[in-house]
C-alpha cells in the first residue's frame, strides 16, 4: 500500500504546491469512539474545528461511546460544534459526512475502528482512494488490539502486514480531554520521515492543546499500544488486590512497563524492512521526535559485549507516557477502561477466592459494572497472546507478566489455582517478579554449548557437570530423607514452570 502526501513527481514547483496545501490541510475521523470523539470535543473547545471532520461508521452514533452522565457535563455549543464536524451541506441539505467525503475531502484519515473492523475499512478507504483519485491522502489507524486471521490461525500486528500505514497514538483520559485547561501528548507515526513529520503537524494543529509529535515506528508504535492494553488490565488488578501491600506496586509497575518496551524491541528487530527505515533518507530518523533517540543494551557473554536489544523507538516519549499513565490511578476522574477491568477482576477474586471461570466470565463482571467488553481492547489482545508470543519469538522472561495474567483467565483449572496464589499472595508475587525476568537456566546452558570457545560459557557448562557430580556422590538414603522433607514447591515456581512448557 502506498501511503504518502506526494504523487511521484521531480518538479519542485508541483511539490512546493502540495506543500503550501498541507498547510490548509484537514484530518478526518471515521468510525469514531471514545478517543477520538473525546479529541473532536477539545478541538470544538478551543476553536479549532474548521481543520476537523468527523464520519461515524453506519450504525453508531457521533455521542455513543460516552455514558449519559458524560454527555450531561458537556457544554451544549461544544456539543454543536462537534455535531457541525459531522455534517455537510449536499444540494442545500445538510447530509452526515461517510467514509467517501472524508477521503475527498481530509488529507489525513484515521481510521479510528477497533480491531474487529480495521482490515474492512483499510480496504475499503484504498478502493476509495483509487476510485476517487486521491491517492495522495494517508491513512492511520488507533486500533489497540492485535489481528487475527481465523483462516491460518494467526496473530499480528497490523502494521506490519501493510507498514505504509500510520498510527497515531498517546496517553489520553476522556474526561481529561473534556477539560478546558489540560493537555494531551501524542505521536504520529510512519515509516517515511517526511509523511511522520507533516502528518503530525496536520494533527498538532486540531487543537492547541493536544500536542503532537512525528514517530517513525508504526509497528512498534501499534505493538506498544496492544501491549500495554493488556498490562493496564494487571496494573488495575495491583492497585485494587494489594492496595495495603504498597511495597509490591512499584516493581509490578515497572515491569510492566519495561517488558511492553523489551516486548517491542524484539518486534522491531524482527523487521522486515529494517534496513530500508534507516538508509536513503533525507534526514536521520532519529531527529524526529523528542526525549531519548536510541538506547542499545548488552549484555556480558564470556567477557564479550554482545548487543542484542536496539530501541531505537524509545524516540516514542508521548506512546511510552501512554505506558505509564495507563497504569496510574489517577488523582481526578477515572483511570483507562481496561484499568477499570483489572480493578473488576481484583474484586471478583476477593470475593470469590478464585479466578475467573473463563473470559465470558470476566466479561460478564465487566459489564455488570458498566464496562462493555467491546471497549476492552486489552482484552481482545489478550486473547490471541501465545500467537503473538510464537509470532515475533518473544522470549519468557520478557513476557512473564502478561503470561502470569494470561494464565488467570485463561488457563486451564488447576493453572488458574497457581495463578491466583501468584497474583494475591504478596510474597509469592514479588518473588514472580523477582524470578521470571531471568532466562530460563535451559537457554543459558544451550547457547553455552554453541560457545564454548569462550572461557565464561566453558565455564558455566564445567560448573554444571561438577554440580551434578557432587549431587550423585550422595547417598541415596540422604536424597530420599530430602524428598520425603514435605516441602512443597513456591507456587512462583510452579507457575514459572507451567509457563515455559506451554510457551
Amino acid at each position: 500500500m502506498q501511503n504518502s502526501f506526494f504523487a511521484d513527481s521531480l518538479d519542485q514547483d508541483t511539490v512546493k504546491q502540495r506543500i503550501l496545501a498541507l498547510e490548509q490541510g484537514r484530518v478526518g475521523f471515521y468510525s469514531i469512539g471514545l478517543y477520538p470523539a473525546s479529541m473532536a470535543y477539545n478541538s470544538a473547545m478551543h476553536g479549532s474545528s474548521d481543520r476537523l471532520l468527523l464520519a461515524t461508521r453506519p450504525g453508531r452514533s457521533l455521542f455513543g461511546a460516552f455514558s449519559a452522565k458524560d454527555r450531561a457535563g458537556m457544554d451544549p455549543a461544544h456539543v454543536a460544534t462537534m455535531e457541525g464536524m459531522a455534517w455537510q451541506p449536499v444540494d442545500g441539505r445538510p447530509q452526515p459526512h461517510t467514509l467517501t467525503s472524508l477521503i475527498e475531502q481530509c488529507d489525513l484519515v484515521l481510521l479510528s475502528s477497533n480491531s474487529n473492523h480495521i482490515e474492512q475499512d483499510l480496504q475499503e478507504a484504498c478502493d476509495l482512494r483509487r476510485e476517487r483519485g486521491r491517492e495522495q491522502v494517508v491513512l492511520g489507524c488507533l486500533a489497540g488490539s492485535f489481528s487475527h486471521d481465523p483462516l491460518s490461525n494467526d496473530s499480528y500486528v497490523l502494521c506490519e502486514r501493510q507498514p505504509n500505514m500510520a498510527f497515531f497514538s498517546g496517553f489520553h483520559r476522556h474526561d481529561a480531554l473534556r477539560d478546558p485547561v489540560d493537555s494531551f501528548t501524542a505521536n504520529f507515526c510512519h515509516p517515511n520521515a517526511i509523511t511522520a513529520l507533516l502528518g503530525a503537524r496536520l494533527l498538532d494543529r486540531i487543537s492547541p492543546n493536544i500536542q503532537v509529535s512525528p514517530g517513525v515506528h508504526n509497528v512498534e508504535a501499534q505493538y506498544i499500544k496492544a501491549a500495554k492494553n493488556i498490562s493496564s488490565i494487571f496494573a488495575g488488578f495491583g492497585h485494587t488486590y494489594h492496595a495495603e501491600n504498597t511495597g509490591i506496586l512499584p516493581t509490578l509497575l515497572t515491569l510492566l512497563l519495561d517488558q511492553c518496551l523489551d516486548q517491542a524491541s524484539a518486534v522491531s528487530m524482527r523487521r522486515r524492512d529494517r534496513q530500508r527505515l534507516y538508509g536513503r533518507k533525507p534526514f536521520p530518523l532519529t531527529e524526529l521526535g523528542y526525549g531519548v533517540q536510541r538506547i542499545e543494551a548488552a549484555l556480558n557473554r564470556g567477557g564479550d559485549m554482545e548487543k542484542v536489544r536496539d530501541h531505537t523507538f524509545t524516540q516514542l516519549t508521548a506512546m511510552v507516557a501512554d505506558v505509564r499513565g495507563s497504569m496510574m490511578l489517577p488523582m481526578y476522574g477515572k483511570p483507562t477502561r481496561n484499568f477499570q477491568a483489572g480493578r473488576i477482576l481484583a474484586e471478583g477474586m476477593r470475593q470469590l477466592g478464585r479466578c475467573p471461570r473463563d473470559v465470558e466470565e470476566f466479561e460478564l463482571w465487566c459489564e455488570q459494572e458498566g464496562l462493555q467488553k467491546g471497549g476492552l481492547e486489552g482484552l481482545k489482545a489478550l486473547r490471541y497472546w501465545p500467537q503473538i508470543l510464537r509470532n515475533y519469538d518473544i522470549q519468557v522472561h520478557d513476557a512473564s507478566m502478561v503470561n502470569l495474567l494470561y494464565m488467570a483467565i485463561f488457563g486451564k483449572r488447576d493453572t488458574k489455582a497457581i495463578a491466583f496464589r501468584v497474583m494475591t499472595e504478596s510474597r509469592e508475587l514479588s518473588n514472580y517478579c523477582q524470578e521470571s525476568v531471568r532466562p530460563s537456566h535451559s537457554r543459558r546452558y544451550s547457547e553455552a554449548l554453541q560457545n564454548l570457545d569462550r572461557p565464561g560459557a566453558l565455564e558455566l557448562v564445567a560448573n554444571a557437570v561438577i554440580a551434578d557430580n557432587a549431587r550423585r556422590a550422595i547417598p541415596d538414603d540422604s536424597i530420599g530423607e530430602e524428598t520425603d522433607s514435605g516441602e512443597e514447591t513456591p507456587a512462583y515456581l510452579k507457575a514459572m514452570n507451567v509457563i515455559e512448557n506451554v510457551w
